[in-house]
């Protein structure tokens, strides 16, 4: 088992942001969702490197509600953080804001949580640094992302139990002799 040096949230912190051209919009001029989504995922991913120092997927994006529409001019700034580290797992938090170059005015937009795993060159999950939480804000943070978790985890194991359940029950009957 690998030993690792703790890396704080702040260490893995990204900001990023990318001024919203015509190519993004609809006809209304309000910014596709999965222009966003494409973007969300981009800084979280570069978080999640950031932290695990190593190649990191994409396994899960939790809820995301857009809030208000982002207007083709807009400048979206996307910030990510990694909030919690399991063994082989990081969350993600990413807070989306739209500014207004001409006035500087700038609107929270959506938030979305990502969970990544660190693998190898064959894909398979390998270990990354535990996480080490300084600020009570990022103490928070990890408290809520463990929730988080703990929930993920009791959502895919009830699906897993209703999919094998429906596997049984549609499964041909065995003849008995």
């Amino acid at each position: 088992m690998p030993l690792f040096t703790p890396r704080t949230p702040r260490e893995s912190r990204h900001e990023t942001s990318a001024l919203m051209m015509p190519e993004h919009a609809n006809n209304l001029g309000h910014v596709f969702g999965g222009v966003i989504l494409s973007m969300m995922d981009t800084a979280a991913a570069v978080a999640a490197f950031r932290h695990a120092r190593n190649n990191c997927v994409t396994v899960s994006i939790d809820r995301v509600d857009f809030r208000e529409p982002i207007h083709v001019g807009d400048l979206v700034v996307m910030k990510a953080s990694v909030n919690y580290v399991g063994r082989t797992s990081m969350e993600v938090g990413v807070r989306v804001e739209a500014e207004e170059l001409t006035t500087g005015r700038r609107r929270h937009t959506n938030s979305c949580y990502l969970t990544f795993v660190a693998v190898d060159r064959n894909g398979r999950p390998i270990e990354v640094p535990p996480l080490h939480a300084e600020t009570p804000e990022e103490v928070r943070r990890y408290d809520a992302a463990k929730e988080r978790r703990r929930l993920r985890l009791e959502e895919r194991n009830a699906e897993q139990q209703r999919l094998d359940g429906e596997a049984a029950a549609e499964a041909p009957a065995t003849p008995t002799p």
